[in-house]
């Protein structure tokens, strides 16, 4: 029986690099045999958080009436999670970290995930994703039972498209197929 992957793409050009290393992970897992699905983050309405704690008081409703209540329950019911986001200013970008910050509406049902971490940027030095993916460890570190299977990092990439030929492309259809 295969698991249920949420790929959750920052990135916020359609086809850009981190989203197509998160469609090869996403081909990988479906040839395994799992219900896989990819949100790209920057087609939705995803509102920051305002931290009025109107979800506390109302059963982790929010205030905000857009898109972050399905994506929210899809987090929930995922046992995947696979978070992508290009490297900016050495961390995620605006608009997962939007989403990210959202699940505090119901961040105690977000439990239970094997995370999978994807970031893409133009430095060719790995280590300049390190905050990027300790964004990414932050997050896992709130959720109950999380558990870290893997990290992808596409260095050298600026272009959109220019992931294409790159080792992480095989990396994240590989890791995509381990799921």
């Amino acid at each position: 029986m295969g698991k249920n992957v949420l790929i959750l793409s920052g990135s916020p050009r359609k086809g850009g690099n981190s989203d197509l290393l998160c469609d090869e992970f996403m081909l990988g897992a479906q040839e395994k045999g799992n219900n896989v699905e990819k949100i790209r983050i920057a087609a939705k309405k995803v509102q920051p958080c305002s931290a009025c704690y109107y979800c506390r008081d109302h059963q982790g409703a929010c205030v905000h009436k857009d898109d972050m209540a399905e994506i929210l329950q899809k987090i929930i019911d995922a046992d995947v999670l696979v978070l992508a986001s290009p490297v900016y200013f050495y961390s995620i970008d605006a608009q997962l970290k939007a989403v990210i910050d959202r699940t505090v509406a119901r961040w105690l049902e977000v439990k239970n995930k094997e995370f999978y971490y994807i970031a893409t940027m133009a430095d060719e030095a790995i280590s300049s994703a390190d905050r990027t993916i300790n964004c990414f460890r932050g997050y896992a570190d709130c959720v109950a039972g999380a558990i870290e299977k893997g990290v992808i990092i596409g260095n050298g990439v600026y272009e959109r498209g220019t992931i294409k030929g790159h080792k992480a492309m095989q990396q994240a259809y590989e890791m995509g197929k381990n799921v």
